[in-house]
């Protein structure tokens, strides 16, 4: 087998092609979990975790095994970063080991593109400061299979412009006629570099990405409601009274009537009674928790890819 390992930092670095692809090998993954075989074996797969993570580490650790691999775990406190060597000189020495490696560090991108310095070894950003690329894989696999098509969806997100709000950002402006409506808190939106790539991407695509702060004149019509929880998983809030400015950016049974046809669908872990009443994560439009189980699903068209080339093309 020859491998072709590459390298997922951020939804920009893919091309279209890798996208969609992507994206519609994990919805035949969650068809068929088994379809690909043991494509993977004979491979090693490091995980390494320096933050809390349910659904991503079980989701890139359970794909793995599916897929054949052999997998390593990594706590917080088992590298000698800790002690000073370098993420490059780390990367390194991995790349002689592993075959890929799957991190959630919740630095920046720097730290991450040090991982990836290396050619070696495929590596997945499972979540950074800034993005969670690998989440919104898993966003357009639940969304392509619940519609039957990402064309031309009406999205509207609502709460804090944090890394899962980027990556859909950047995933939704690569989808024709997508129109994406952010509402975010005063002080709490897309970083503003996220923010004009998303909308140069949309205007080569012809989808629409728009962003105000507050909950007036939404739109007439939307297909996706979508929150995240408020306390991004790694991350605090330097102002004391957050919470009143995000008060009015709650998702409830008022919001949802709105919108009578539309789905709900949340990253989790989600706080009942803060970003999402119990009523609408728990209801009949919630589409969170297949979404959650799509993570399955989406790691291992990833690390597919990443570790084992195109196999849907044949050229594993």
């Amino acid at each position: 087998m020859s491998f072709n390992r590459r390298q997922l930092i951020s939804i920009a670095d893919l091309d279209d092609d890798d996208l969609l692809r992507l994206v519609h090998r994990g919805r035949d993954f969650a068809a068929d979990p088994t379809g690909a075989g043991p494509v993977l074996s004979g491979c090693v797969v490091g995980t390494y975790f320096r933050v809390t993570s349910t659904r991503t580490r079980t989701a890139f650790t359970s794909g793995a095994l599916r897929l054949g691999a052999s997998v390593i775990s990594y706590g917080p406190d088992d590298l000698q970063l800790n002690t000073g060597e370098s993420v490059a000189d780390t990367a390194a020495v991995f790349a002689r080991m592993l075959d890929g490696l799957v991190a959630r560090t919740a630095g920046g991108t720097p730290e991450l593109r040090a991982f990836g310095s290396q050619q070696q070894m495929g590596f997945v950003n499972a979540m950074s400061a800034e993005e969670h690329p690998t989440q919104a894989l898993a966003d357009l696999t639940t969304l392509l299979q619940h519609f039957g098509t990402l064309d031309g969806l009406r999205v509207l997100y609502v709460g804090e412009g944090n890394n899962t709000a980027a990556a859909l950002a950047l995933a939704c402006a690569r989808l024709p006629r997508c129109e994406l409506q952010l509402r975010t808190p005063p002080g709490y939106g897309l970083a503003a570099g996220i923010r004009q790539s998303a909308s140069a991407a949309a205007a080569k695509h012809g989808a629409r990405i728009h962003e105000r702060h507050d909950m007036h004149e939404l739109p007439d019509a939307v297909d996706v409601i979508y929150t995240t929880r408020w306390q991004t998983t790694g991350t605090t809030k330097p102002d004391p009274a957050w919470r009143e400015a995000f008060e009015p950016f709650r998702v409830d049974d008022a919001l949802m009537a709105r919108y009578p046809d539309a789905v709900f669908m949340h990253d989790l872990p989600a706080h009942r009674g803060q970003e999402v009443t119990a009523s609408v994560l728990d209801g009949r439009a919630s589409i969170a928790f297949r979404q959650a189980e799509n993570k399955l699903y989406s790691a291992m068209a990833v690390l597919e890819w990443s570790l084992a080339g195109d196999c849907d093309r044949g050229v594993c």
